[in-house]
């Protein structure tokens, strides 16, 4: 009676701790964060602003020099698209938020002592993470293409959905920006510090590149063509591509390989050091 008594409460509690229960208590928590709204809605206004806004001028350039253009290196997808590479910066700050908010308010504490396995919480953070953030990433790639062409109507050279590349630079650079937030995600659990991970992420994002330009020739283009910064450059041109670039696909995969690295450095500290 008495052990019947005492399994049946561990028995049950453990039914409760499901992995689709800690997705579902990880969207609670990012779902109810001001930054995440905030966050979401800056990438999308500076996606979809930047892009019309580049692609506008570039129809008045165009306009006011007679119209003429050199069609065979115009790029109308990748010039609608540039504000991904503004867009990051928002996605990026709020990847490493969602995790070093947490350890900043000790709530991190609660969520290891609720599910003391640890990286089931990693990964249900990232996937929590991931998914709205492709979404939302898509919905504003697939916009700013769409309103990027409309204000380049006027030069009669505009991309359109059935150009060739330009569903795969609107998916990619959807990708592009939820990989970059995600590694936002690892290098919070690596650094546990808002200031330290967003430095090392925008290290490696935007400083990296500058430095690699430094070296001589041809260490530049060896070096550069493994940064991220390339990869999402890469993912975007439908015209002329970079002969010393990744191809499209092989640059996202490369970064998320790197996605990976940074998630199980932060899986590995999580297991070792106290919340």
């Amino acid at each position: 009676m008495t052990a019947a008594t005492l399994s049946r409460p561990a028995e049950l509690a453990g039914a409760r701790l499901t992995f689709p229960g800690i997705l579902r208590s990880e969207w609670i928590k990012f779902r109810s964060l001001r930054s995440t709204w905030f966050s979401l809605l800056a990438a999308v206004a500076i996606v979809d602003g930047l892009g019309t806004l580049f692609a506008a001028l570039h129809a008045h350039k165009v306009s006011g020099n007679g119209g003429r253009i050199v069609v065979l290196d115009f790029d109308a997808t990748q010039v609608s698209l540039r504000g991904v590479f503004l867009a990051q910066l928002a996605i990026g700050v709020l990847g490493v938020l969602v995790i070093t908010g947490e350890y900043g308010t000790g709530m991190i504490r609660s969520s290891l002592a609720a599910v003391p396995h640890r990286r089931p919480v990693l990964v249900a953070k990232a996937i929590v993470f991931a998914g709205p953030v492709f979404v939302v990433s898509f919905a504003a790639t697939l916009l700013g293409f769409l309103l990027g062409q409309l204000a380049q109507a006027s030069t009669h050279h505009q991309a359109s959905l059935s150009t060739p590349g330009a569903w795969r630079a609107i998916i990619g650079a959807a990708l592009y920006l939820t990989l970059i937030g995600v590694l936002g995600v690892g290098l919070g659990f690596v650094i546990r510090n808002t200031a330290g991970a967003i430095a090392a992420l925008f290290g490696v994002v935007l400083v990296a590149p500058l430095l690699a330009q430094a070296l001589p020739s041809p260490y530049d283009s060896d070096v550069s063509k493994y940064l991220p910064l390339n990869f999402g450059q890469r993912i975007i041109q439908t015209v002329h591509p970079e002969p010393n670039l990744l191809g499209p696909w092989a640059g996202l995969g490369m970064l998320a390989l790197y996605v990976l690295v940074a998630l199980i450095a932060g899986a590995v500290m999580l297991t070792r050091r106290d919340a």
